[in-house]
């Protein structure tokens, strides 16, 4: 049942079928509806101009338009009932309304220490600028007396979760995109089981879409008799656009608001290599950090938590006040990004890093399908001298978006950027590092469900230890990677050059 669910809400087959319906209608037309074609039809037409209308109207990027307005003229029959099911036109209102209503929580408990953006303007005001625009536009600020250390992989990042979640004293926040029944989740269960027991608050969120095949029905209300609060996040309705959009991306941990975990690692067995589904190894990155910094994502999960379930709470019994001050010399801002507002902060924090570059900018990121902008800005900084790095998968986890992506290369190549493939198997890892001095960790992919209809999270760096860490990691990713060249795209012609373009047609859909 679970496969024919996953195989029924994919969005290369929905669109396959609203194509065949395009035709069975005609079909139709001739064999038996010849009296009600009309009506009916002039009423899908409709529905196709309004869509285009609408697009025309939204202010979202002409690409992103265009990209939309396509199919729907390619179908004229179907195609607005395509942007209905997937344009993200229909927002969850009791979603936006709980945001709306949490909103003034973010701005009571998130506010900036003068002091630390001063000195931060003092030392680089490049770097300072990047965090104005996530202090006004995402309403998080940036922190020093942060320790932040990187994991290259998921197994250490969880053996080190279990030790910090066993020291837990009073409250544990969980958020997931996907959380699936195994070693790694069980062995976590187990803990926070026995911290119920002693008293701990236990709070957890997963995405209903992204854990639905591989949890029990109602795994929210098994959690809840096992003494931890759950939420399973925007809750399946049959409503395509409202299950496949508005998705909780973000992996969070929190423990007593001391210590916060964040990354692309999910809470399942591939992502710490017990099961291997694609390749032989899944590569993962998440970062861990300890300090004031962790405040950040204590109150970014709180609204969730609050937007979830309509309620209102005060915040401030879940900071920990830090006596003693992590050992940092640099610069840490936990950020978060919605698809219920008009900014795009996750793909803005990109361009902005790779704006600021002027030495190089080494990215992970397991797609790389998005919008004229992102390509245009990676292609300009290669043309001015700065040495840009993509790693994508070797292995695919989903064959039309790795030809997508593939059909990118040439074009990037030509202008300067090197494109690598992670030969061991699929890298699952969001992360950008530019000039030794600012990076990015967090669940922000490099396509279009992420930069534009997903919750998700990140934390921006400057000059802290685990940039090293992390430079180290990808240098020695790059040496066991394939750099790919025009040639290899010349071979690749009919997947790069020919199915390629046509799927970047139907990119939004994908």
């Amino acid at each position: 049942m679970r496969r024919i669910l996953h195989f029924a809400l994919n969005r290369a087959v929905i669109t396959g079928l609203i194509v065949i319906l395009q035709i069975g209608f005609f079909m139709l037309e001739i064999f038996r509806w010849g009296n009600y074609y009309v009506p009916i039809a002039f009423v899908l037409r409709l529905i196709s101009f309004g869509a285009v209308i609408s697009l025309i109207l939204r202010t979202n990027n002409p690409a992103v338009k265009l990209a939309w307005i396509v199919p729907i003229l390619v179908f004229p029959l179907f195609g607005g009932i395509m942007y209905l099911a997937f344009g993200h036109v229909f927002l969850p209102g009791k979603l936006r309304h709980g945001m709306e209503k949490t909103e003034s929580h973010i701005e009571q408990n998130l506010k900036q220490e003068q002091r630390v953006l001063d000195r931060l303007c003092e030392e680089n005001e490049g770097v300072a600028c990047q965090s104005r625009y996530l202090l006004d536009y995402a309403m998080v600020p940036v922190w020093d007396n942060t320790s932040a250390v990187y994991y290259p992989d998921g197994l250490p990042y969880w053996e080190q979760m279990l030790a910090d979640l066993e020291k837990a004293e009073r409250f544990i926040f969980l958020e997931y995109f996907i959380l699936g029944e195994g070693a790694m989740w069980n062995a976590v269960l187990e803990v926070l089981e026995r911290k119920v027991k002693e008293g701990v608050e236990v709070r957890l969120i997963y995405d209903d879409v992204g854990s639905v095949f591989i949890l029990p029905k109602k795994y929210n209300e098994m959690m809840e008799a096992k003494g931890i609060k759950c939420i399973a996040f925007n809750r399946i309705i049959p409503f395509m656009a409202l299950i496949l959009n508005n998705r909780d991306h973000r992996k969070i941990v929190v423990i007593d608001g001391k210590i916060g975990y964040t990354g692309g690692i999910n809470m399942a067995d591939e992502y710490i290599n017990y099961t291997h589904p694609h390749g032989d190894h899944w590569k993962d990155a998440g970062i861990r950090i300890e300090g004031e910094a962790v405040w950040n994502f204590t109150v970014m999960f709180l609204q969730m938590w609050n937007m979830s379930r309509y309620t209102e709470e005060d915040y401030s019994p879940y900071r920990y006040r830090f006596d003693e001050k992590p050992i940092s010399n640099g610069y840490v801002q936990p950020y978060m990004d919605s698809p219920l507002d008009h900014e795009l902060v996750g793909e803005n924090v990109y361009l902005n890093m790779i704006g600021y570059a002027k030495k190089y900018i080494y990215i992970y990121t397991p797609y790389l399908i998005t919008d004229n902008e992102m390509y245009t800005a990676l292609k300009l900084a290669a043309k001015r001298g700065v040495d840009v790095r993509i790693v994508t998968p070797a292995v695919p986890d989903k064959k039309t978006i790795y030809w997508l992506t593939q059909s990118n290369y040439q074009n990037l190549i030509e202008a300067g950027v090197r494109i690598y493939q992670y030969l061991p198997g699929f890298i699952h890892s969001k992360c950008v590092l530019c000039d030794d001095e600012v990076a990015t960790v967090g669940t922000v992919n490099f396509d279009y469900r992420s930069l534009y209809h997903h919750f998700e999270c990140g934390v921006f760096m400057y000059r802290v230890n685990a940039l090293e860490a992390l430079k180290k990691d990808m240098e020695e990713t790059f040496a066991i990677s394939e750099l790919i060249t025009l040639e290899w795209c010349k071979k690749k012609f009919m997947k790069t050059n020919v199915i390629g373009p046509i799927l970047k047609l139907f990119s939004p859909l994908l």
